[in-house]
């Protein structure tokens, strides 16, 4: 399976950009597009609801300012959709936020932190390895490499700081 990732703006990129960095590292295929909830709201609709049949396992939309893109794909599919807010405005995000978490009963969406791409893609894969024990190994060495990373820092830290 693999993860459609749809942004609203161009802009929004270099954000969306990151968690395509994840879904590569993981070895997940996915699909980056520019889809409007707002401008193009046809499309919106036609891909989300095409989503399962076109292979996607898991949809990232990516959006801000009014964010309901996450919210539109969700409506459209019955596919998991992660929402992921951008900071582009004068209200730090949170505009983008609330717009993607504020989902009416019955149209579940999930999110990540504002410009949280990275989690974003982690939770994708995480969604992804329900199926796929290849990823669920690659997550778990994801997590202890990361401990371990932790573990590494502090062991320094207390060497340096010793008193």
């Amino acid at each position: 399976m693999k993860v459609a990732i749809v942004m609203g703006s161009k802009s929004d990129y270099p954000v969306v950009a990151r968690a395509e960095k994840v879904l590569s590292a993981f070895g997940v295929e996915y699909e980056t597009r520019i889809i409007s909830a707002h401008r193009t709201p046809l499309a919106a609709a036609r891909f989300a609801s095409a989503a399962e049949a076109d292979g996607f396992g898991v949809l990232i939309a990516a959006a801000g300012k009014a964010a309901h893109l996450a919210g539109v794909m969700a409506a459209h599919t019955p596919i998991p959709v992660i929402g992921l807010p951008v900071k582009s405005s004068t209200l730090d995000g949170l505009d983008s936020l609330l717009s993607t978490v504020q989902m009416p009963k019955g149209v579940p969406v999930a999110a990540v932190a504002i410009d949280g791409a990275e989690n974003a893609g982690l939770l994708a894969v995480q969604i992804l390895s329900l199926c796929s024990e290849e990823l669920r190994a690659k997550m778990k060495k994801y997590k202890a490499d990361m401990e371990n990373e932790i573990l590494e820092i502090d062991e320094e830290f207390r060497r340096e700081n010793r008193r």
